[in-house]
Order: C-alpha cells, then structure tokens, then sequence
C-alpha cells in the first residue's frame, strides 16, 4: 500500500476545486521559492564568489604596514598591523553541532580594551593558549586574522581563505534547488489534479536531499583536494543525477519485487 500511495499521488483527476486550489497555491509557492533562490544564485555568482576570492588575493598580497603608521595610512595602503596582547580567557564550547573556539584578548597598554577572536579548530595554536599568555596579532581591514605565539601561528575565523571550491558548490546548489522549486511548481500550475510524479515523496525529498549532500560533499572535498573551482560547475549536477539514477533504480526494483509479492498472495488466494 505504501508503494501505491507515492505513485498516485497528484495522479487520480479530483474533482475537488479545493484541492486543485491548493495545488495551484502551492505551485505558486514554489515559482516565488524558485525566483528567490535564482536571484541568490545570480548574486552568488556574480557578486559573492568574485568577492571571497579578490578578497583573498588582496589579503595575500598585502605587506606589514609601516612602523607607527597612522590609521589613515593603515587604511590607504592596505597593510597588516601588528598588535600585542594577553590572553584574559580561551574556552571551547561545545554547542550541540560543532565545537566553538575563542580566546579573549587585552591590550597591555589598555586594560579596558579587549577583543574576542575565533578558531574554526583547537591546532596549531589554541591548545597552548593559557590565561596571561602574551601573544602576538596580526591585523587586516579591521580583523584580527592572525595570532601567534613563540613561532606558533594560527589563523582566526576572520582570516580570509581560499575556498572558491566551496563557494562555487553553494552556488551550484542554490541553482539545482531554484530548479526544482520551478519544475514542481509549474507542474502544479499546468495539473493541479494530476502532478505526479512531481511530488515530495519520494522524489522531492530524495532530490533535495541528494542536492544538500552532494553539494556539501563536493564542495568540501574540492577545497580539500585543491582541484579546480570551475570543476565544481559540473561535477555536482553530474554526481546529483548519478544519485537520483540509482535511487529509482532502488525504487523501482523494490516496487516490482512488492508487486511480484502481490501477484503470488493473490494466486494463493485465488487457488485455494
């Protein structure tokens, strides 16, 4: 039964208005959900991805900034500034999900100035951080990027990164879940009575599915391999097509072997 459930779904013609109302409504929905998401996509791509990697390219190519450089001078030349400061706390915190690292700051000239900079792990330098440890950081634009100790250097949560991998797979995704809003929205306007197989379940749930974990997934190993950032633009709607392949394959054999139990059940019956 519950094979048959999915596959009718928005399948039957229903003479209820009411319900070809709703499907129309929430087809109109998903077209909004659809623009939306094209618009972030478009903004993504021209704006976001483009913006992440200059900045990272500035920051690279940015050299310490003279001694006793003026804040004007510090800003028009883009430099990095070079603090000293002790350390007041450094706690990690487990939320639930993902361990938070921080490390509270004090300027030893100023004991009423202090600054929280985060870790995105607990190495190379955190783990030795201890409260009145004297500490160097390196500043850009404002943030604190760097903190070192004794020749030990860790990067801070604010420290720019070349993850334009990464980005372009998030970009990827938002374009895949735009289409599929379109697609079963549209298909809800055109056959409010009869939209199947444009359904949630399975297939909606199995597709957005596939497109958050291949688009996570690729998007993570690309930055860690290091391979081409353009590669993303094709690799995650091939590997999300491969899935969705393989899992109507899945769905589709386990209908037949169900059918098959029902065809041997009803002869059974029917013998005796």
């Amino acid at each position: 039964m519950g094979q048959r459930a999915w596959a009718t779904t928005g399948k039957r013609d229903n003479p209820d208005p009411k319900a070809a109302g709703r499907a129309r409504l929430t087809g109109m929905a998903l077209i909004v959900l659809s623009l939306i998401g094209a618009v972030l996509s478009y903004l993504a791509f021209a704006v976001w991805v483009p913006g992440q990697q200059d900045r990272y390219e500035h920051y690279r190519a940015a050299e310490p900034c003279p001694t006793r450089a003026t804040p004007q001078e510090v800003a028009a030349k883009d430099c990095l500034t070079t603090w000293h400061f002790t350390v007041t706390k450094a706690e990690s915190t487990f939320t639930g999900k993902v361990t938070a690292y921080k490390a509270t700051l004090e300027d030893k000239g100023d004991d009423s100035w202090q600054r929280v900079v985060r870790f995105s792990d607990s190495g190379p330098l955190f783990d030795k951080l201890h409260r009145g440890d004297e500490v160097t950081a390196t500043g850009w634009r404002r943030d604190i990027v760097v903190v070192s100790k004794d020749g030990v250097r860790q990067n801070t949560s604010d420290a720019p990164r070349a993850e334009r991998q990464g980005n372009a797979a998030l970009s990827v995704l938002l374009v895949l879940l735009a289409a599929q809003a379109l697609v079963f929205g549209t298909v809800r306007l055109a056959r409010p009575t009869a939209y199947a197989p444009f359904v949630w379940e399975p297939y909606g749930r199995w597709l957005a599915f596939s497109d958050l974990c291949v688009g996570v997934g690729v998007g993570a190993a690309s930055v860690w391999l290091g391979i081409p950032w353009w590669t993303v633009l094709v690799t995650v709607p091939v590997v999300v097509c491969t899935v969705m392949v393989l899992l109507l394959r899945r769905q589709r054999r386990a209908a037949a072997g169900s059918a098959k139990v029902r065809r041997q059940q009803d002869a059974r019956v029917r013998s005796r």
